[in-house]
């Protein structure tokens, strides 16, 4: 049982989750700064500043439209941010992966791979030195 656990935990999806959960925090935490640092007094000031801009009063009691504009504007930032710099890229990644196209690293060929083999058998044959076999491969002497 315990083996399950750690083995759910250890998968790459568990810890790309997590750190991505780390990341989205941090990120909202920014664009929430900015909004109510710039944006909250912009919106303030447009609806005519003063000690009750971005509110109105019924009944004595204060609704703060302006928040509630910045808490929107804060989640239309945050998701478009999230569309256009992960999910459009992964989607492009996705396409590429079922078309077969990824971009990787091109395995060699066979005529790569035999090329590069004689050449370390040439290399290997010649730093033997004189008196040594030469063109032989080193199991052939035994």
């Amino acid at each position: 049982m315990l083996k399950g656990f750690k083995d759910f935990l250890l998968r790459g999806n568990v810890v790309d989750l997590a750190v991505a959960v780390v990341i989205g925090a941090a990120f909202t935490a920014v664009v929430t700064a900015f909004t109510n640092a710039f944006l909250k007094p912009l919106i303030q000031v447009f609806s005519g500043g003063g000690e009750l801009a971005g509110s109105f009063v019924v009944s004595g009691v204060v609704f703060d439209y302006a928040s509630f504009v910045n808490a929107v504007i804060t989640f239309l930032i945050t998701a478009a941010v999230i569309y256009f710099l992960v999910v459009t890229p992964l989607k492009i990644v996705e396409e590429r992966r079922r078309r077969g196209e990824e971009v990787g690293p091109a395995e060699p060929t066979d005529v790569e791979l035999l090329t590069e083999i004689r050449d370390l058998l040439r290399e290997q044959s010649t730093r033997s030195g004189p008196g040594g076999p030469t063109g032989r491969i080193p199991q052939q002497d035994r």
